[in-house]
């Protein structure tokens, strides 16, 4: 692979007034060989211009306007404008370090048998104060399953691997393996960190652009690691923005995701149970808790009834879980009532299992 051409794909959509951080961050990276993809899925304000403004003389720079069809159907998009041997995802709002690309190209390298490579990140506010310097297991809490190891089979010193070091001082560690039967339990991957391989692209196939509004990362992720090894760098490439009104991760959209989740992961778990290494019970408990989501999620809504079949199925899956009894009994409660239900739900977290 030595240096290829790596192409940055920035969907965006409304975000005139912090695409250009994200695309000066590519652009400013250590290695040279990128090209950025801008996908515009339909903006409506005065991105195209500050497009145009800023980088119309720049080869590197690319830009795509489309009709409004989300940021799945975006990504594929620049996919299919892309013409480097290594893709990069980067979101509008969010800022890569220096060293990024370099790094993670390296490990490429090193690593023939891996088709993508990750990394942790910062979380910043819209301001662009820092929050917190390691927030990817803050974010993702399919983390609490692997905190005691066996996420991957192999690691080592960034620096044995390659010439490239993002901590000099004590040592960037990389891990790499095959983490398809971990990621069932949860997505362990955050978007704009990744990079992969136009071969395991080829066999990822892009987006699925059914999962509307929230949730397609998860399984793009998902069937990155079926098909083979991927890497993780343990460091801090990217600068992730938070709290911001417009973001997909809002608290409103938490019902998309929670369904999204399960439409994730019980077809993967019915056609691949054969393959996936994980235990009978731990198979039951991210199903019971990917029910038990919704149902919470529907109650908040006032769809008592339909949160209530949710949250038996959850109750049926993992009957232990006294969490999920007591959203149950609040299902036949009014309204009013729900905050009854919130206090004794804390109670029993403060009791302890």
């Amino acid at each position: 692979m030595n240096k290829p051409l790596v192409s940055v794909i920035v969907p965006t959509y409304n975000r005139a007034h912090c695409v250009n951080r994200a695309v000066d961050s590519v652009l400013e990276q250590t290695y040279p060989d990128c090209e950025v993809v801008i996908v515009d899925d339909g903006s409506t304000d005065n991105t195209q211009q500050t497009i145009k403004d800023r980088y119309g003389g720049n080869d590197s720079v690319k830009y795509l306007k489309k009709q409004n069809g989300g940021v799945s159907s975006a990504r594929n998009a620049g996919f299919k404008a892309a013409l480097g041997a290594c893709i990069a995802l980067l979101d509008s709002d969010d800022i890569w370090k220096k060293r990024k690309i370099e790094s993670q190209v390296a490990v490429l390298n090193a690593l023939p048998q891996v088709g993508m490579v990750w990394s942790d990140m910062e979380a910043v506010d819209p301001q662009g104060e820092l929050l917190q310097e390691r927030y990817l297991r803050t974010m993702y809490h399919a983390y609490r399953w692997y905190e005691d190891g066996g996420l991957f089979a192999e690691h080592a010193k960034l620096a044995e691997l390659t010439t490239v070091d993002l901590d000099p001082v004590s040592g960037t560690e990389v891990y790499w393996g095959d983490i398809f039967s971990q990621m069932v339990m949860g997505n362990l991957v955050h978007t704009s960190t990744v990079v992969l391989t136009r071969d395991r692209l080829d066999k990822v196939q892009g987006f699925n652009e059914d999962l509307r509004i929230t949730g397609e990362d998860y399984d793009f992720h998902l069937r990155t690691c079926r098909e083979g090894p991927v890497a993780y760098i343990d460091a801090s490439t990217i600068a992730y923005q938070i709290g911001a009104d417009d973001q997909l991760t809002h608290p409103s959209l938490t019902l998309h995701m929670a369904e999204n989740f399960l439409k994730t992961i019980e077809p993967v778990i019915e056609q691949d149970r054969a393959r996936i290494q994980l235990p009978d019970e731990m198979i039951r408990q991210v199903l019971a808790e990917a029910h038990g989501w919704i149902g919470r999620e529907l109650l908040k809504t006032g769809r008592n009834s339909e949160a209530r079949k949710a949250l038996t199925r959850a109750a049926k899956l993992a009957p232990r879980e006294r969490d999920t009894w007591v959203w149950l009994a609040a299902t036949y409660l009014p309204k009013s009532a729900h905050n009854l239900a919130k206090r004794a739900y804390r109670r029993l977290h403060a009791s302890g299992p």
